[in-house]
């Protein structure tokens, strides 16, 4: 049996206990590659690239591309790397054959030589590479 003095911190003992699970869950936006936030599942990683279909789009649309050649070997390695584009070696493509690419919200397709690669705006990191698909 508790006394009075030992009452009001009990009770709050076993409320701070109740509690203990809420403040244990990161908040919105820091918590593992897949969590959820609004009852929507988010993944972290990134989309998930239909390649083939990717391929197929830019074959049938060879008329909207440009010009195209190999690029110097020390771009090709940070690349290949996962680092930021330089400024000016990443072409838009044509309009028309963007609208057709798959939409990937945050990301845009870019021409990097005979490369074709999915990037991510905010940070001009190269999510995926399709080598060689421009030959």
């Amino acid at each position: 049996m508790l006394n009075k003095s030992q009452a009001p911190l009990s009770i709050g003992l076993c409320i701070l206990l109740a509690a203990a699970p809420v403040f244990a869950n990161p908040p919105a936006g820091k918590g593992k590659p897949n969590h959820h936030e609004g009852g929507v599942q988010i993944d972290m990683r990134g989309p998930t690239v239909d390649i083939g279909q990717v391929r197929i789009i830019l074959g049938d649309n060879r008329q909207l591309i440009g010009p195209t050649s190999a690029l110097p070997p020390g771009i090709a390695k940070n690349l290949a790397r996962g680092k930021p584009l330089p400024p000016g070696i990443a072409k838009n493509f044509d309009n028309r054959l963007n609208t057709r690419l798959p939409y990937y919200d945050g990301y845009e397709w870019k021409q990097v030589g005979r490369d074709v690669v999915l990037v991510a705006i905010a940070t001009g990191i190269v999510y995926e590479i399709l080598r060689n698909v421009l030959d």
